[in-house]
Parts: structure tokens; C-alpha cells; sequence
């Protein structure tokens, strides 16, 4: 027993445990004193270097407003703006010429990384938070629009608005808008998806009838053509598609897969090299827009209700309703979440475009929030496309607000209209600066509203937007991290199932006391007992 307890002691303090009475030794250290907690200036220096790229994107955002506000009294031309703009429209080039890559190479890699029945799993999990979100924004905006009133006393205020420059959209019919987002999910050619999509416009023909008094009928015929603008719900399909193809494959398929995996690796290498650049970007890109605005006095005395109202609708579902998801699901801090989101956030506020914010936020997803490549990069180029509930909100308060700037009552069923078109359209709303106000057309149409107080919303886009893209991201986001949750509980559940499986299995209560070297040692003492025996029986082990 001596020997024994002394071998022990020996193992022991060859591991190290006999030191952990002593950590001072065991960590190498002797007779040293324990190094000196950290003083609050190198706690502040460590923070910052941990989170400067928040800090200056943040700072970036604050600096352009009173950059803006300095350079305004400057009195620029109009070509002055546009080179003082230069280093943000340098911004969302690199942001754009990144999403395609991006998109794709995600895609096909997440599809065909994950098992066609948890890719159905996630993706009817992913639908279904992403439209129950954007139905509770677009009842949030309704609400808001009916509190506040935006259109039922700034109609004097409006009308002095000079709305000369303002181009407004081309009313389309609701059955039109639908079928051309069922075109633009197949796209008749691939190359062509990347930079035009497919967009009804109409033609207006006269139709003459000679009777004995002569009439006139116009006929207005849908004609399709292509217009500038990337088809991203083409592509996304496609490239879901082709990842599940790949799949099934197999072997022959697992050469792509590498490729796509690999050039998905180097994408996400330079986004993060532009990711650097974006604070610079985001500071000449909300300076430039501060300058061109003309009289940003007159604009906030008509429109500031309507401003309030977005904003607050957005405020609301931003700050409360989302995080409010998210912790009765998970029980995990809603706000630590959002935290790891903020350059992403501020992306998005700076270029209000949620296609070109996509690099970044899978970015801070993955590397802050713990999210997981698979499913970051399956779920957030479905959601820019998919998901906008800052765009369900606002087109909800702005169809509100047009029907009260024109004296029209709206009853239950029109609002319950404006609610469900407004969360429909959103899924075929273009992830680009003012897409939509493109679809709130549609609504309006839906409603019978006029489609020429547009110029009105349009004059307010670039704030109003912004906050739309901050709000459509972070759905993105927080879809993203519940389906990250799901998936974990899942396989944390499986993983249990198995384990409980192998206990069993390993119970001593099901399986006699021996061990192979046991049973082997007794077959030597019978051998040399009993003499040779048959090879059939030497052959057991």
C-alpha cells in the first residue's frame, strides 16, 4: 500500500495538482508576486482597442452630421456636393461590387453544407419569423399613424413644399407587381440577374369603333422589359437550388463545394479590409446629404410629424418588440446581442441600402453574436431580400398619412388591405436606397389612394429610409441568432438522446463483470489444464 500511495504522489506532481495548493509555482512564477490588477486607464485602453472599429463607426455617423451642418454655410454647387460625396459613393461601389460574390458563394456552400430536411427546417422556421415580424411592423405603423395623426393638420404646410424636382414612380396594378416577383424569381438568364430585373411598364393604345357615333376606347396593355437593377431574389433562389444539387451529388459534387466554400473564405477576407474603410465612407455619406438638403427648416415644420411617426414606429419595434422576441425565446440578453451589431447598424444607417450592409453584418454576426457560418450565410441573403419590417412600418404610416392628407376615411377592411399588401410587397422590395417606395405604390393602388402625393414621401426618403435599413437589418440579425438557437437545441437534444443511449448500453447492471484481458488470462490456465483445444475455439478472440 506504501508503494502504492508514493506512485500516486509521483503522478501527481508530474501533472501539476500537487502545486494547486501553491498556483504560484505550478504556473511557473516561484517566489514572484501575482502581477498588479489592471489600472482603469488600461482597462479603457483594452476596450477601445477591442471595439475600435465600433467606436469609430459610431464617431463616423456623429462627425458627418456636424460636418454636414458646417460645410451647408459653405453654399456648394451642386458639383462641389457631388465631389465632396465622393469617398461615400466610393463606400457603397465596394460594398456592391461584394454581393454578388457574396450571395452566391454563401448560398450554394450553406445549401449544400446542410441536410435538404434541416435546410427545410430552418428555412420554414426563418419564413415564419420574418413574417410575423413584419406583420406586427406594419401593425405597429398603422397604430402609430392613427395616434399621432401625420396628414390631419400640415396640409397649409405641405402645400408650400416645391415638389418639381421629385420624380414619382409609375403606379403599377397589384396583380402586375405580384407576377413580376414571380418572374424575377426565375430569371430567364443568370448573367443578365446580376445587374437588370425583370419590371412591368404599360403601353396605351386607342381603340377606334365606327358606329354611327364615333367612339374612342383606350386599352392600357402590360409590357414587360428589363430594368437597371440587381435581380438578388433570382439569384438567391438559383443559388439555393444549386447548392442542393450539389449535394446530391455526392462525391462528384465535392470538388464544387470546396471551390464555392473557398472563394466564400476569400469574399469574407475582404470584407473585412473594406470594413475599415466603411467609417470614413459613412461620414461623406451622411455629411454629402446634409449639405444637398435645400431647406431643411420648411421640410421638418410640413412633414415632422410625419418623420415622428416613422421613426418612433421603427424606435419601437428596433428596441422592444425584436429584443422582446428574442429574449421569451431564448432567455438570453437581447441588448449584449444588438451590442455586437453596432458597426453593422451604423452600415446600415449610412448607406440605407440593406444589400450593401449584407458583408458586414455577417461579419459582426459571426465573429460578435457566435452565430454560426452555416447558418449566417444561408439566412441573412434571404432576409436582405425577403425580410424588410422598417419598410412594412413606414409604408404603413405613409399610406395612413396620404389617405388623411386627402380627407379619406379608411374603414377595417382597408386598413386590414394596407396591413397584409404591405407585408406581402415587402418580400419583393428592392434592398437598395428608396426600393420601398417603389412598393408602396402598390398599396396605395390596393387601397384606392392617389399615387401623386408619392413626391411628398420621396422628399423625406433619405431620412425615413435609413431607419428603415437599420430596422430591416436587424430583423436579419435576430433571425439569425434564434435560428442559431434552434439548431443548438436540437442537436444539444439529439446529443443527450445518444449519450442516454450508450449508458445504457455500458450499464454493468446489463452486462457481466469481465474484461478481455481477464477472460484471456483464464483461457491460458484452462489450456494448460485441459491440453489443446479445437482452432475453431482458440479462434474466439
Amino acid at each position: 500500500m506504501a508503494e502504492e500511495k508514493i506512485s500516486i504522489e509521483d503522478v501527481k506532481t508530474s501533472n501539476g495538482e500537487a502545486h494547486q495548493a501553491n498556483p504560484t509555482i505550478a504556473n511557473g512564477l516561484g517566489d514572484h508576486k501575482r502581477s498588479e490588477p489592471e489600472s482603469r486607464g488600461q482597462k479603457l485602453k483594452r476596450f477601445a482597442m477591442a471595439n475600435l472599429l465600433v467606436i469609430l463607426t459610431v464617431s463616423a455617423v456623429i462627425g458627418g452630421v456636424f460636418i454636414g451642418l458646417g460645410v451647408r454655410s459653405a453654399g456648394l454647387s451642386r458639383t462641389q456636393v457631388l465631389y465632396f460625396g465622393f469617398p461615400g459613393e466610393l463606400l457603397i461601389r465596394l460594398l456592391k461590387m461584394i454581393i454578388i460574390p457574396l450571395v452566391v458563394c454563401s448560398l450554394v456552400s450553406g445549401a449544400a453544407s446542410l441536410d435538404p430536411k434541416a435546410l427545410g427546417k430552418l428555412g420554414g422556421w426563418a419564413m415564419l419569423f420574418f413574417l410575423v415580424t413584419t406583420l406586427i411592423a406594419s401593425a405597429i405603423g398603422v397604430i402609430m399613424a392613427f395616434i399621432i395623426q401625420p396628414g390631419s393638420s400640415d396640409g397649409q404646410k405641405i402645400s408650400n413644399l416645391n415638389q418639381d424636382d421629385i420624380k414619382v414612380p409609375e403606379a403599377k396594378e397589384v396583380i402586375d407587381s405580384f407576377l413580376d416577383l414571380i418572374r424575377n424569381i426565375f430569371p430567364s438568364n443568370l448573367v443578365a440577374a446580376a445587374f437588370q430585373s425583370y419590371a412591368t411598364g404599360y403601353k396605351i393604345k386607342n381603340m377606334t369603333s365606327s358606329t354611327n357615333l364615333t367612339t374612342f376606347t383606350v386599352e392600357k396593355t402590360p409590357v414587360g422589359k428589363e430594368v437597371d437593377g440587381m435581380n438578388i431574389l433570382g439569384l438567391i433562389v438559383f443559388a439555393m437550388a444549386f447548392g442542393v444539387a450539389l449535394r446530391k451529388l455526392g462525391e462528384e459534387g465535392e470538388i464544387l463545394i470546396k471551390f464555392f466554400n473557398s472563394f466564400n473564405e476569400a469574399t469574407m477576407v475582404l470584407v473585412s479590409w473594406i470594413m475599415w474603410y466603411a467609417p470614413l465612407g459613412i461620414m461623406f455619406l451622411v455629411a454629402a446629404k446634409i449639405v444637398e438638403m435645400e431647406d431643411v427648416g420648411l421640410l421638418f415644420a410640413s412633414l415632422g410629424k410625419y418623420i415622428a411617426c416613422c421613426v418612433i414606429g421603427h424606435a419601437i419595434h428596433g428596441l422592444l418588440v425584436l429584443p422582446l422576441i428574442y429574449f421569451v425565446i431564448t432567455r438570453k440578453n437581447p441588448y449584449t446581442f444588438l451590442l455586437g451589431l453596432v458597426t453593422a447598424l451604423a452600415t446600415a444607417f449610412g448607406t440605407s441600402s440593406s444589400s450593401a450592409t449584407l458583408p458586414l453584418m455577417m461579419k459582426c454576426v459571426e465573429e460578435n453574436n457566435g452565430v454560426s457560418k452555416h447558418i449566417s450565410r444561408f439566412i441573412l441573403p434571404i432576409g436582405a431580400t425577403v425580410n424588410m419590417d422598417g419598410a412594412a412600418c413606414f409604408q404603413c404610416v405613409a399610406a395612413v398619412f396620404i389617405a388623411q392628407l386627402n380627407g379619406i376615411p379608411l374603414n377595417f377592411v382597408q386598413v386590414i388591405t394596407i396591413l397584409v399588401t404591405a407585408t406581402a410587397s415587402s418580400v419583393g422590395a428592392a434592398g437598395i436606397p428608396a426600393g420601398g417606395v417603389l412598393t408602396l405604390a402598390i398599396i396605395l393602388e390596393s387601397i384606392g389612394l392617389p399615387t401623386n402625393d408619392l413626391s411628398l414621401i420621396l422628399a423625406v426618403d433619405w431620412l425615413v429610409d435609413r431607419t428603415c435599413t437599420v430596422i430591416n437589418v436587424e430583423g436579419d440579425a435576430y433571425g439569425a441568432g434564434l435560428l442559431q438557437y434552434f439548431v443548438d437545441r436540437t442537436s444539444s437534444k439529439e446529443g443527450a438522446e445518444l449519450n442516454k443511449v450508450r449508458v445504457e448500453e455500458e450499464d454493468p447492471a446489463f452486462r457481466p463483470e469481465s474484461s478481455p484481458l481477464i477472460e484471456k488470462e483464464g483461457n491460458l490456465e484452462l489450456e494448460e489444464v485441459a491440453g489443446p483445444k479445437p482452432c475453431e475455439k482458440e479462434s474466439v478472440m
